[in-house]
């Protein structure tokens, strides 16, 4: 039979209204391409798109194994690593490593945004890399991440909840001084970030905004 799958970035939401109206004899299997920019559309795709990066699918209790190896074998010939996992885990998963740095990113953007009698000017002229590097995050497609934030909901409130107890702990430490805390946690998230890189899941090349570099598979 036919073999149904989708992209989106999240999973539990998207079986619990499919699979009731899935006929018979079709192969449901969702999945997610961890893969992309802050551009969306046709135009926004290149060759490379899914070398080396990661498309996990969340299979339904009863997939059958031969369409999920065929669907695998697919995502494989367009570069793609594959893994599976349960919806829900997918879902808090992403919620850290994908919902979550955006969300932060439209909060910060719009926080500059919102103080613009005092700094708009400052925060354009004298933006720096790491401020840049949260308004590419707050490019991506306001549909999109409008619905993630509704479907994902209970995992991304949970993200938020951790996050807020964190953030206070480190406020906490700043306004008391404690610069071994402070210390520790700069040393430890570096860590990941070498990870990261370790991994090939992203590449050890400065970004000063200084120039465009075009992206090698990409055309123009």
């Amino acid at each position: 039979g036919a073999i149904l799958t989708d992209v989106g970035s999240t999973k539990a939401s998207v079986i619990a209204q499919m699979q009731p109206y899935v006929p018979d004899g079709v192969h449901f299997i969702p999945g997610h391409p961890l893969a992309g920019t802050e551009k969306s559309g046709p135009d926004a795709g290149f060759a490379d798109l899914f070398d080396n990066r990661w498309c996990i699918f969340t299979p339904v209790p009863g997939t059958d194994p031969a369409a999920l190896e065929r669907l695998s074998e697919f995502w494989r010939r367009c570069g793609s690593n594959i893994d599976t996992m349960d919806p829900q885990h997918h879902d808090m998963t992403l919620a850290i490593v994908s919902h979550l740095p955006h969300i932060i990113a439209y909060n910060i953007v719009g926080t500059a945004d919102d103080l613009e009698s005092v700094t708009k000017t400052e925060v354009i002229k004298y933006s720096a890399s790491g401020f840049r590097d949260f308004t590419r995050l707050a490019a991506s497609d306001p549909t999109m991440w409008r619905d993630v934030c509704l479907h994902n909901k209970d995992a991304i409130l949970e993200m938020l909840a951790r996050f807020s107890e964190d953030l206070a702990s480190l406020q906490r430490a700043i306004r008391w001084g404690d610069g071994e805390k402070l210390f520790d946690l700069f040393t430890r998230t570096r860590a990941v970030r070498r990870s990261i890189i370790a991994a090939g899941q992203d590449i050890d090349v400065p970004d000063f905004g200084r120039q465009v570099v075009e992206h090698p598979g990409a055309k123009g």
